[in-house]
């Protein structure tokens, strides 16, 4: 799957393409415009790969604890899972003096 700055990349490149076809004498048998066309297509089709890409916050959330699994093993959460039903935590309830 290619990121966004790669598509990004793409994009401005076949912006560019386009804009030396646009400003440069046309070629015979019309194939400038042949050549225009094909890169508007290019052009419009990375755009949708762009709006359709996910962020990397959307990436990085997909993965889960995977890798803090991997990293920690089992124990740790058991060990995590221990300190919350013996440690309630958080504030402790208000006075009502």
């Amino acid at each position: 799957m290619s990121s966004r700055e790669e598509l990004n990349a793409l994009k401005n490149l076949l912006s560019q393409a386009d804009r030396i076809l646009e400003t440069s004498p046309a070629l015979p048998e019309n194939r400038t415009a042949a050549c225009r066309e094909l890169l508007q297509s290019a052009l419009a089709l990375t755009g949708d790969l762009i709006k359709n890409a996910p962020t990397p916050a959307a990436t990085l959330g997909h993965k889960g604890g995977s890798t803090t699994a991997r990293r920690h093993g089992p124990e740790h959460y058991r060990q995590m899972a221990a300190k919350r039903k013996t440690h309630g935590g958080g504030r402790p309830p208000k006075s009502n003096a």
